[in-house]
């Protein structure tokens, strides 16, 4: 009979999200990983079985919690596009507000490993699909309530917002202040 395990494995996944966000995943050793979450190598990949599989449970981590959080936001009540500007802004606002100018996951995933690693590829895929729909969704409730025109694509505006969002989060890793983000924050809602 082997030991029991010494950690918490959604503890672990949580504790190796936070590392692989903020260092990429070429960027993550397994002693990184060791280190922050307080275990051993033999422990990590009997646990998780390989660096690879422990970082697509960090980003369907991610993706649940952070496209669950976006969507809940887009479904309070209120005014569409001040609701669609609260949640840009508070997107770039937690952007700029972390010391660390990590981004969005998922954005910084795209960037690094899209095209070169499938699995990851389809978690991030995914996740812009269930913002994308979101933001479809609101665009027509407003159109429901009068305050977009009706005769508006909701599909292409929802992958408009989809690529303003996606384009905030990057620009707000290298942002001096919010000015910019401010601008297109009032711009992408503007256009609605």
């Amino acid at each position: 009979m082997g030991r029991p395990r010494q950690f918490d494995p959604d503890d672990a996944v949580e504790q190796a999200m936070q590392v692989f966000w903020r260092k990429g995943y070429a960027g993550t050793t397994p002693q990184d990983l060791v280190d922050a979450l307080g275990i051993g190598k033999g422990s990590l990949y009997h646990a998780f079985g390989s660096k690879h599989a422990l970082f697509e449970k960090a980003l369907a981590r991610y993706r649940d919690s952070q496209a669950q959080a976006l969507v809940e936001l887009l479904e309070r009540t209120g005014p569409v596009k001040e609701r669609l500007r609260e949640v840009l802004w508070m997107l770039a606002g937690m952007d700029l507000a972390d010391p660390d100018r990590r981004g969005c996951f998922a954005v910084n995933t795209a960037a690094e490993l899209a095209g070169g690693d499938a699995a990851a590829t389809d978690l991030v895929r995914r996740m812009f699909d269930r913002t994308e729909e979101a933001f479809r969704a609101l665009v027509e409730e407003g159109q429901r309530s009068g305050e977009i025109a009706p005769d508006r694509d909701a599909r292409a505006i929802g992958s408009l917002l989809l690529s303003a969002t996606v384009g905030l989060r990057l620009l707000a890793r290298v942002a001096e202040g919010p000015e910019r983000l401010a601008r297109i924050v009032d711009a992408a809602v503007d256009a609605l």
